[in-house]
C-alpha cells in the first residue's frame, strides 16, 4: 500500500496500537478518523492530535457500524484504507462455568467485528484507487497462549478471514493486508510495562518502515513475531507452545 495520501478509518485507535498506528499514519500526511466507544477518549484525542478526526463506533453492534459507514462515506467520500483494529484480550480458564460469556464477548468483537466492518465498507473501497483492508491479527493465531484460548481462536479466524478475502478481491482495486503483532507493551492484558512484550514506539517504527520499504506486502510481520508465524513451517510449533504454556 502507499503510506501517504490516503484516508483512513482506524477501528480501536483510542489506545495501543490503533493510537499509536494513527498518530504515526497521520505524521506521514494521511487524513486519521479514528474510531472508538468512548466518547471523552476521542474528544480528547481529538484535541491533542489537531487533524486526527474521531468517530464514535461499537464494533459489536451492527446499527452502529452502520452509522459509521453513513457518517464517514458521506463526510469523507474519499476513505480509501480501513484498519481492522478493535480487539479484546481476556483470560479464561475453561473449567469455570462463566469463561463461555468471555468466549462469546470476544468472538463478538474480534471476529464479527472485522467481518461486519468489511462488509459494511467493502462496496465503498471497490470503487477507490488504491484501496486497502488491513486486518490486525496476532502471532497467536499461529501458536495459541493457552491462558486466552479464544482470543487465539479469532486471530487464526482473522488471519484466515484475510487469506479469503485477498484471493476474493484479487480482481479488484482492494488490496488486503494482514498487520501480525507480536506481544506489544499496550494495556492489552495490563503488558504495559511486559519485559516480554516489545515497546510500543519499536513496533510502531518497525511497521512504518515494512509499510513503506514493503508496499506489496501481504502480511506485516515484525521480527519479534516471527518465531510465531513460521514455527509451524520451522519444525518449532511443540517447543514455543510448551514455551507459551508456562505463562
Amino acid at each position: 500500500m502507499k503510506t501517504t495520501g490516503n484516508t483512513i478509518l482506524i477501528t480501536g485507535g483510542t489506545s495501543g496500537i490503533g493510537l499509536g498506528l494513527a498518530l504515526r499514519l497521520h505524521e506521514a500526511d494521511n487524513k486519521v478518523i479514528i474510531t472508538g466507544r468512548r466518547a471523552d477518549l476521542l474528544d480528547q484525542i481529538a484535541t491533542d492530535h489537531p487533524g486526527i478526526e474521531t468517530i464514535g463506533l461499537d464494533v459489536t453492534d451492527p446499527t452502529s457500524i452502520a452509522h459509521a459507514r453513513k457518517t464517514v462515506t458521506s463526510t469523507h467520500p474519499e476513505v480509501n484504507v480501513l484498519v481492522n483494529n478493535a480487539g479484546i484480550m481476556l483470560p479464561e480458564s475453561l473449567l469455570d462455568a462463566d469463561s463461555l460469556r468471555v468466549a462469546e464477548d470476544t468472538v463478538t468483537t474480534n471476529l464479527l467485528g472485522p467481518i461486519r466492518m468489511v462488509n459494511a465498507f467493502l462496496p465503498h473501497l471497490t470503487a477507490k484507487d488504491d484501496a486497502v483492508i488491513i486486518n490486525v491479527s496476532s502471532g497467536l493465531a499461529f501458536v495459541p497462549l493457552p491462558f486466552t484460548p479464544t482470543y487465539n481462536a479469532t486471530k487464526a479466524a482473522v488471519h484466515s478471514f484475510s487469506e479469503s478475502l485477498r484471493v476474493q478481491l484479487a480482481g479488484t482495486s482492494v488490496k488486503v493486508v494482514e498487520l501480525v503483532p507480536p506481544a506489544v507493551r499496550t494495556a492489552l492484558m495490563g503488558q504495559q510495562e511486559s519485559e516480554q512484550a516489545m515497546p510500543l514506539e519499536e513496533f510502531l517504527s518497525e511497521v512504518m518502515i515494512l509499510l513503506r520499504s514493503q508496499p506489496d506486502a501481504s502480511e506485516i510481520l515484525v521480527e519479534n513475531v516471527k518465531f510465531l508465524r513460521h514455527a509451524q513451517a520451522n519444525g518449532t510449533y511443540d517447543n514455543v507452545l510448551a514455551m507459551l504454556s508456562g505463562y
